[in-house]
């Protein structure tokens, strides 16, 4: 999928693990090298901090 739509169209990752983890969690090796190569170049990164919706939901229910 990621070959496909590499520089023909956006894709949106959603992920709960940092950046520099990725590689590992991949698999690590060739593999995970070339994932990243076409995800991380020409990327534009959100960061939404460390707010956990879970969390805040939870707390808000029990009130």
């Amino acid at each position: 999928i990621i070959e496909r739509r590499y520089d023909s169209g956006s894709t949106i990752y959603c992920t709960q693990f940092r950046k520099s983890d990725w590689h590992k969690r991949l698999g690590g090796g060739v593999h995970a090298d070339a994932i990243m190569d076409r995800i991380v170049h020409n990327a534009v990164w959100f960061d939404t901090g460390q707010l956990n919706m879970r969390e805040q939901l939870a707390k808000a229910s029990t009130n």
